[in-house]
């Protein structure tokens, strides 16, 4: 298994990538190279600091750095040199087996799109993250790739979730859900109710419409929306995820009993914590490309990065392009039926 990382994109610099890459090489020793892909002296500095001289790191040199405030097309044009691009250049041309990037999103999905190109029948790659829940964890799709979005596209975001959280997250037979406002089937926008509609003509365990509440109520494994709604629902997570144990914190050192009962609870309280980091994904997926691609949060730390491409390894060793292949070709096929019954 070989794998491309951008180490420049990350918003805490190259080293804490880099120290990330030597984490995941001593978990894994199936990966038999890791091409480091940025500023070579950076990242020689790096590789001293963090005492790796691993046989199996390759440096690959990139003048520029597509920076997050970068438009992603105008930066692509202009940084034609850039990490991202020499990354997925590398996966191009068949010298590495998936990329890794924590690094401006926008611009991982387009230059991804561009050179890596989508598999023959799928309409746009989508973000696919996986978010936790007291019961089960659940993907979300699109996170972000798309604002705006076509009915079939929802469609094939549906049969790719389906497929990833079958193959790599091992669920025998997921439960696909359109996100909407309501569960009746005259439910939500135009989109989500032609979306509806196509979905239930798809070999899919399709459930319907699902709403918010049923998100974190073990009530569905694959929600699919655009990635306006997917961005703005996964945002909305982090943001509560990061910020409810300082809530409690603040709550439960108010007084000296509460304090007591905090000190009873704090395994639970760890526990969950725990379960709801982020970094324990480490990277989210864009599916639907001919090669895998993982994007990370900017602000991943080592262990996410390590995570991140330990779930590459995953997604490559459970041939997960080929099975999207193959599904969305099935798929299109009973699309155009439903298309056909329509007219």
């Amino acid at each position: 298994m070989r794998i491309a990382v951008d180490v420049m994109g990350g918003d805490h610099g190259c080293g804490v990538v880099v120290h990330g890459i030597k984490l995941a090489l001593e978990a894994h020793r199936e990966i038999s190279a890791v091409h480091l892909v940025g500023n070579k002296p950076e990242i020689e500095v790096a590789l001293a600091q963090y005492h790796c001289d691993e046989k199996r790191i390759h440096i690959v040199h990139a003048s520029e750095v597509l920076t997050m405030e970068d438009k992603p097309l105008a930066g692509l044009r202009k940084k034609k040199d850039c990490s991202i691009v020499r990354a997925v250049e590398l996966v191009k041309e068949g010298k590495a087996d998936a990329f890794v990037s924590p690094g401006n999103t926008g611009g991982v999905v387009t230059a991804a799109t561009i050179r890596l190109r989508p598999i023959v029948g799928v309409e746009r790659p989508a973000i696919a993250t996986v978010i936790p829940a007291p019961q089960n964890e659940f993907v979300l799709l699109d996170a972000g790739a798309n604002v705006e979005c076509k009915p079939l596209h929802l469609a094939q975001f549906a049969v790719m979730g389906h497929v990833y959280a079958r193959d790599v997250l091992g669920i025998a037979r997921p439960r696909v859900g359109v996100l909407s406002v309501g569960t009746e089937d005259t439910k939500g926008n135009d989109l989500a109710r032609e979306a509806f509609r196509l979905c239930k003509h798809l070999d899919l365990n399709f459930i319907g419409n699902v709403e918010g509440h049923c998100l974190f109520a073990n009530g569905v494994d694959v929600v699919v929306c655009d990635g306006f709604v997917g961005n703005i629902v996964l945002k909305t997570c982090e943001s509560l995820a990061t910020n409810l144990f300082g809530w409690l914190k603040t709550e439960l050192t108010k007084n000296p009993k509460r304090m007591v009962g905090a000190y009873l609870a704090k395994n639970a309280f760890h526990n969950i914590k725990r379960r709801i980091d982020p970094e324990n994904h480490g990277g989210a997926p864009l599916l639907g490309l001919n090669h895998d691609v993982f994007i990370s949060h900017g602000s991943a730390r080592e262990r996410a990065i390590m995570n991140a491409i330990r779930q590459a390894m995953v997604a490559n060793q459970s041939h997960i392009t080929a099975a999207i292949r193959r599904e969305i070709t099935a798929a299109n096929i009973a699309l155009g039926v439903a298309k056909s019954e329509a007219a």
